[in-house]
């Protein structure tokens, strides 16, 4: 009974440095989180104010400035004779131009939304 008493003993004590150990880094972590939420809570409070919606940019009452343009492919221009190729130099320098009709794209009215949307649609 004897050896079972300080196996037992001993067993508990390393279960009990083991509890402790557990709980020290425990509070360590804890501590770190604390310390890292205030940090970042300085930090937070240094920075500018985010701005009041009268201080929000606004369109100009001419409407929009920066329009994007339509733009449509460039045809690749051909050699003339069987045995001849095309140069670099002759080639244009980029690959699509800016398109005559600058309408916007709009949805048809019966069209079914957007590409591969998985509905039948209407077309």
């Amino acid at each position: 009974m004897d050896n079972f008493a300080s196996a037992y003993l001993a067993a508990s004590g390393r279960s009990a440095l083991a509890t402790v150990a557990f709980i020290v880094v425990g509070l360590v972590l804890v501590g770190g989180l604390i310390w890292a939420f205030r940090l970042g809570h300085k930090v937070r409070m240094r920075e500018p104010a985010p701005p009041k919606p009268h201080e929000q940019p606004r369109m100009p009452a001419s409407g929009r400035t920066h329009e994007s343009h339509t733009r449509e492919p460039n045809e690749m221009p051909r050699a003339t004779g069987e045995g001849e190729r095309l140069t670099p130099h002759e080639l244009r320098t980029t690959g699509s131009r800016e398109s005559a009709d600058q309408r916007r794209p709009r949805w048809d009215e019966g069209s079914a939304g957007s590409f591969g949307s998985g509905g039948p649609g209407a077309g």
